[in-house]
């Protein structure tokens, strides 16, 4: 699966998804974005230890993966990140080093030095794995036997790709959350958070990023 499974159209150098109306990042400034959502939203880089589990649905442009990996090099962690993402419509490298162009300092090399076109299910380097579970994450989410210490919920909007946010997959979700384990996401819609608090998480609403209110985090008591 590469590029023309799933169909984009750029705004500068932001994709955005034909199929999901929806871009990959904020328009205005994704890697803040990342950093206030997902790295904030879960206490990082202050939780990072050897060994830490990140784990992700939807990769889109590797804009989180390649934040996470700054941030664990930033903190001086001696020991491996590790980092598994479930996509089901990967875009070719060719997309994500243009999606990527525009962020510089990131270690870009990690993810788009990969040979080939296309984006391989995994990525080892010297302090971090990455693995690109493709597939419908409805299928391949209970089939996946791993545990995360913090989940990056980054799926297109709720309104647009209802499949991802189903009550169904935050079960499974808070299923792989380790002891201590936490969430964050952008979004902040009633079903999501509802469907999160029942599958057992501990559920807050706080303030969003830039333009948006709310955002949502959460941990596992």
């Amino acid at each position: 699966m590469g590029q023309d499974q799933h169909k984009i159209e750029w705004r500068g150098n932001v994709p955005v998804s034909v199929q999901f109306d929806d871009p990959f990042y904020s328009l205005d400034n994704g890697l803040e974005e990342t950093r206030y959502v997902f790295l904030r939203g879960n206490d990082l880089p202050e939780r990072f230890c050897d060994g830490f589990r990140v784990v992700e649905l939807g990769f889109g442009t590797g804009l989180n993966f390649l934040a996470t990996l700054e941030a664990f090099r930033a903190a001086g962690v001696r020991g491996t990140l590790h980092f598994t993402s479930f996509e089901a419509f990967p875009l070719s490298i060719v997309a994500l080093k243009q999606a990527l162009a525009g962020f510089e300092g990131l270690p870009k090399d990690a993810l788009l030095g990969a040979a080939g076109a296309e984006l391989p299910s995994r990525i080892e380097g010297p302090d971090f794995t990455l693995s690109v579970i493709h597939g419908d994450v409805r299928e391949t989410l209970p089939a996946w036997n791993g545990q995360a210490d913090a989940w990056f919920l980054d799926g297109f909007a709720p309104a647009k790709n209802p499949e991802m946010w189903g009550s169904d997959v935050m079960t499974e979700v808070a299923k792989h959350t380790a002891a201590q384990g936490t969430f964050a996401t952008y979004t902040a819609v009633g079903d999501v958070r509802r469907a999160l608090a029942k599958a057992g998480f501990t559920v807050e609403r706080v303030p969003g990023f830039g333009r948006k209110r709310h955002m949502t985090r959460g941990w596992m008591p």
